[in-house]
């Protein structure tokens, strides 16, 4: 996918979060208890932090395109809806077996920015 089309899906993920930041905290705090609360506000934190490395890689990605990191921003959108989004599902509904996708999120996560240390390890001096 282009650098540019990964921008703008960072932008909009990252509009996202700030609506449903404001969604939690002004339409949900009345009717959820104070876990769930947390849980959702985790759910953002991570989301806008994987929003934001995603939009960091697109923008280094448009200026430089040799540092256009294959399969990082896949996997970092992958694990925002898997993690993020599970975490959302739950607190809505309720249905408990969501709470078994959130870890496959965060562990592809971990496998992600591991895959991203290498890759950066890997740049050749000129790419730099």
């Amino acid at each position: 996918m282009a650098a540019k089309n990964w921008l703008m899906i960072s932008a909009l993920l990252i509009g996202l979060a700030v609506a449903l930041g404001a969604f939690g905290a002004h339409g949900l705090e009345k009717i959820l208890t104070e876990k769930q609360l947390a849980t959702w506000q985790t759910a953002v934190f991570y989301h806008f932090v994987h929003g934001l490395a995603l939009m960091g890689l697109s923008l280094a990605a448009l200026i430089k395109p040799a540092l256009a990191f294959r399969g990082i921003k896949a996997g970092l959108l992958i694990g925002l809806i898997l993690f993020s989004g599970s975490l959302y599902a739950w607190v809505l509904s309720g249905w408990l077996p969501l709470v078994f996708v959130t870890p496959i999120g965060g562990t592809l996560w971990l496998a992600v920015w591991a895959w991203f240390a290498y890759q950066a390890w890997c740049l050749k001096q000129e790419e730099q």
